[in-house]
């Protein structure tokens, strides 16, 4: 049993360092989606409404710094 074991793990971390296993097994897809799904926030536009409101806050907060 235990070198049925030793053989499973071996076999394991040969596909890993061959890149032919996924060490992460189901969850690489949850990750792919969510990069994905960051990649596609980041690269978005900001509205032009919000980034107005950017600007008024920078804006304002120098002037709140010299008081």
């Amino acid at each position: 049993m235990k070198d049925m074991t030793k053989d499973t793990m071996a076999g394991a971390a040969g596909r890993r360092r061959n890149g032919v296993g996924d060490p992460l097994g189901p969850n690489s897809e949850i990750g792919r989606k969510l990069k994905q799904y960051y990649d596609e926030l980041v690269s978005d536009n900001v509205p032009d409404r919000f980034a107005q409101l950017l600007s008024k806050l920078e804006q304002a907060e120098p002037a709140q710094k010299k008081d």
